[in-house]
């Protein structure tokens, strides 16, 4: 059973950066695209962006194109979301998610396409 679990978060004042870190448990299959979402206070939870193994296609959200990157290094199975620019805005818990599945046609941004999903870290940001 596939596990995740994310690192990186904390308090930051607006403009500020954090990279968050998702680690797997165990090796995750090349057909595997990774997820970062996030869940604002009292909202929904939304997609970031995420980043397909092999390849590294990468999608990001409209609200964080330009100031976020996300990143992989496979030999430690872990993906990075560098975070740069931050606004009051981007305070959420952030969470990494997995599909197994994957392909140019996949709704990306639908959270029942991910089945493994990692307990989350807070990000705050201060005006």
């Amino acid at each position: 059973q596939l596990q995740l679990v994310e690192s990186g978060g904390g308090s930051v004042q607006s403009g500020g950066s954090l990279r968050l870190a998702c680690v797997a448990s165990v090796r995750t299959g090349s057909s595997y695209f990774m997820g970062w979402f996030r869940q604002p206070p009292g909202k929904e939870r939304e997609f970031v962006s995420g980043i397909s193994r092999i390849i590294g296609i990468t999608r990001y959200a409209d609200s964080v194109k330009g100031r976020f990157t996300i990143s992989r290094e496979n030999a430690k199975n872990t993906v990075y979301l560098q975070m740069t620019s931050l606004k009051p805005e981007d305070t959420a818990i952030y969470y990494c998610a997995a599909r197994t599945a994957w392909n140019f046609n996949s709704n990306y941004t639908a959270l029942e396409g991910y089945e493994f999903w990692g307990q989350g870290t807070q990000v705050t940001v201060s005006s």
